[in-house]
């Protein structure tokens, strides 16, 4: 296990812990507002300080772009003091100058050159809200090109089903060439996963975003029944889609563009495609390109995303374009 990945561990791990420790003591009324009306809550900014910080001390030179800024942090005192309890209580090491510090460093604008980190402290955050799936991801991006990813998935147990041998609370990581895993967020033996083998359309299960302004729900079941599909899709927030993509639950994932203008954000999915690929899959965007993550903070070159266990993505890809 080389630094970065080891690093990106532990520190996925410990943020991990720390929103579900804030899950445990807030609900929905501490939630807060951001300019664009998506929730943020103590745990986004909590996570982000833990990661950052850690990324600090190991690689004090590499940029990240991260979701969060400090600027709401700094103009409120008492939400300050809320979010460095919790970040004390993972790390004493880390005073409110230092969390404030590591949380304004995730303004870099990546790009094309040299090596950056990109940071999605709480991926699904209405999922967070309501008690439901979401996600912690961390990538390394090295030209362009996706070399490490971690996703913890606090609220994701072995199965979707959610038995009871299932214990909840799961780490994926990948390194590009060296497969993609799983284990315990907890710590413990490390299991490699793998993409399914279904080769019909009619039989694939297709997952997608709960909340409806994230994908295009009517076009996506048009497009499942375009393929045979009758089957109701998975519906569960965040870069969770990826996860249960690469350890073969689900076939498909499609996020279909609600608008035309809107442009994918990095974080959201760097982590997610790199462990999905290394998992056997395929990640594309909706006209079948790679993503791009050598554009700056989003993927402008592409729209929508796609990824499959690989066998199914032609077929799927061409009931999109049907679709259209």
């Amino acid at each position: 296990m080389n630094d970065e990945l080891r690093i990106g561990l532990a520190a996925v791990s410990r943020a991990s812990s720390l929103c579900e420790a804030v899950r445990r003591a807030y609900r929905d009324a501490d939630a807060i507002t951001k300019d664009d009306r998506s929730p943020v809550t103590v745990a986004d900014f909590g996570a982000q300080a833990l990661i950052i910080h850690a990324l600090r001390q190991a690689f004090p030179v590499d940029p990240v772009v991260a979701e969060e800024e400090a600027g709401l942090l700094q103009a409120d005192a008492a939400l300050r003091e809320r979010v460095w309890g919790f970040v004390r209580e993972s790390d004493p090491a880390i005073d409110p100058q230092a969390m404030l510090d590591a949380l304004a460093g995730g303004d870099a604008t990546g790009g094309a050159h040299g090596r950056f980190w990109t940071i999605d402290p709480i991926d699904g955050t209405k999922g967070f809200i309501r008690g439901d799936q979401y996600a912690v991801a961390l990538a390394l991006i090295e030209e362009g090109q996706v070399q490490l990813g971690v996703l913890g998935c606090p609220y994701l147990g072995g199965s979707l089903s959610g038995a009871a041998d299932s214990p909840r609370g799961q780490v994926f990581y990948a390194l590009r060439g060296g497969g993609a895993w799983c284990r315990s967020i907890g710590g413990g033996e490390a299991v490699r996963v793998h993409v399914s083998s279904r080769t019909n359309p009619a039989d694939a299960v297709f997952c997608e975003s709960v909340e409806s302004g994230h994908t295009a729900q009517g076009r996506a079941g048009a497009i499942c029944a375009a393929l045979g599909s009758a089957a109701a899709p998975a519906r569960l927030d965040s870069q969770c889609k990826y996860a249960v993509t690469a350890r073969g639950e689900a076939d498909v994932y499609m996020r279909l563009p609600t608008r035309a203008d809107y442009e994918e954000k990095i974080w959201d999915h760097a982590a997610g495609m790199l462990i999905v690929e290394e998992a056997g899959g395929r990640v594309s965007d909706i006209h079948g390109r790679p993503l791009d993550f050598a554009q700056g903070r989003t993927l402008c070159g592409n729209k929508g995303v796609l990824a499959t266990n690989g066998l199914l993505h032609e077929a799927v890809l061409g009931a999109i374009k049907a679709c259209a």
